[in-house]
């Protein structure tokens, strides 16, 4: 009988202890997401502290409140290894929402894996926000087969259409510093990763910029995105008699590309896409060789976009020790799931899409605002971007201009902190 007695007593104190503790019928409240990206390198860990900097600020400020309760962030990294292989994009996708037990993703960055997570999404009717990914094959889908694939938004970057656009804009700019500087003709030599991404903005280019006066090489060289070399490529453009680089490349080649172009000094300003060269350490893997390579990005240091950049990039620099490359928009994806949460006041998938479609967000890279299939929009008074050179040792923006003019007519765009773009010195010999 004595035992009995004092196991009672023993449970009794158990139980008002974890009374007190507010834990004895139920656990702490938590929305888990999953950040999906390659681990392993700048694009996930970049993923990662984008998405950790706004968990971590919504979390002090309270959680994401829903009805009368709110409930904490919990983060879950999920390493895609698309880099590697896109095919195991799909398999952690899988065990991170079957497993892991995820209520939503957000993440990736190569196409094709982010394509294959988007299915795998879709299976289990999970909200999958792209930060990496500018594919239009995914935002098409949500128009053929809406019930299906509602479920899919892309935050960062605006899709292919526009990313072209904005890359031959960049061109535009650098083929009027050709003739201005040069005193010749721009002629364009094509360089691009191969990869799903690409084919559209180089069939594009192809096509659109002789119409605006800059000739297109015919011969477009197609590296693999983790090439480590391209050293015959680039001495096959010196010889083609460019004397302009675009660049579409968002695999570690970036890096190969931008040492090897200003170690062998090739006579053509580059200018387009390299998202190696986004971040600070593209100055130091090139050993400063990297100097006056241009590409388009989502931030640049000094350059204010919003009231919240300056905020955002202090904090992720202070953390980090890096600027942010565009696949830290999972900042800005984190707050928008929170703001469609607490606007559906449910947890049901469904709901929260139909809020996330009526999204109004002013966020770090600008303001978004989805449109019929679920793209972040692009353009003046949106999220438009910024133009980015290395200017001895230094990441500065150089796009959209002083004048504010926008390419496709419209508002003027303008952001402090836009410096002016620097032809490279060896290119200007060359040719003068």
């Amino acid at each position: 009988m004595k035992w009995l007695i004092k196991g009672a007593t023993f449970l009794l104190i158990a139980c008002l202890i974890l009374a007190a503790l507010g834990c004895a019928d139920e656990e702490a409240k938590e929305i888990r997401v999953g950040v999906i990206g390659p681990m392993q390198f700048q694009m996930g860990e970049h993923h990662w502290m984008g998405a950790t900097l706004a968990a971590d600020e919504i979390n002090a400020a309270g959680g994401i409140k829903v009805g009368d309760e709110y409930y904490k962030i919990k983060l879950v990294q999920v390493d895609s290894n698309e880099l590697v292989s896109p095919a195991d994009a799909a398999t952690a996708a899988e065990r991170a929402i079957t497993v892991d037990r995820v209520d939503f993703l957000m993440g990736t960055i190569r196409s094709e894996g982010a394509m294959a997570v988007q299915e795998v999404a879709m299976d289990h009717q999970t909200i999958f926000m792209v930060c990496g990914s500018s594919e239009t094959k995914m935002s098409d889908k949500v128009a053929q087969d809406y019930a299906r694939y509602k479920y899919w938004f892309r935050v960062t970057p605006f899709n292919n259409t526009y990313l072209g656009m904005m890359n031959f804009t960049l061109v535009g700019m650098v083929a009027q510093q050709v003739v201005a500087q040069l005193h010749t003709a721009p002629k364009l030599a094509i360089l691009a990763e191969k990869a799903s991404w690409t084919d559209a903005i180089v069939a594009a280019a192809q096509t659109i910029l002789p119409t605006k006066g800059i000739q297109v090489v015919s011969e477009v060289w197609r590296p693999s995105g983790q090439a480590d070399d391209v050293t015959a490529e680039l001495l096959a453009i010196k010889d083609s008699g460019a004397n302009m680089i675009m660049t579409a490349l968002s695999g570690t080649v970036g890096i190969a590309y931008g040492r090897t172009w200003g170690e062998l000094q090739i006579p053509a300003a580059s200018v387009g896409i390299n998202v190696m060269a986004q971040a600070d350490d593209f100055w130091e893997n090139t050993n400063e060789y990297g100097n006056y390579e241009m590409t388009l990005n989502v931030y640049a240091r000094d350059v204010e976009l919003t009231e919240k950049t300056a905020a955002f990039m202090d904090a992720f620099i202070a953390e980090k020790g890096q600027t942010p490359t565009y696949n830290a928009g999972t900042y800005d994806a984190l707050y928008i799931l929170k703001e469609a949460i607490e606007r559906a006041d449910s947890l049901d998938q469904d709901n929260i899409v139909a809020f996330l479609e009526e999204t109004d967000y002013i966020g770090t890279g600008g303001r978004f605002v989805f449109d019929a299939k679920h793209d972040v929009t692009w353009g003046p008074g949106y999220v438009t971007g910024v133009g980015v050179q290395w200017q001895n040792g230094e990441l500065k923006g150089v796009w959209p201009p002083a004048d504010g003019s926008w390419p496709t007519g419209g508002p003027s765009v303008t952001y402090a902190g836009i410096v002016a773009y620097q032809m490279p010195p060896w290119v200007i010999d060359y040719w003068t």
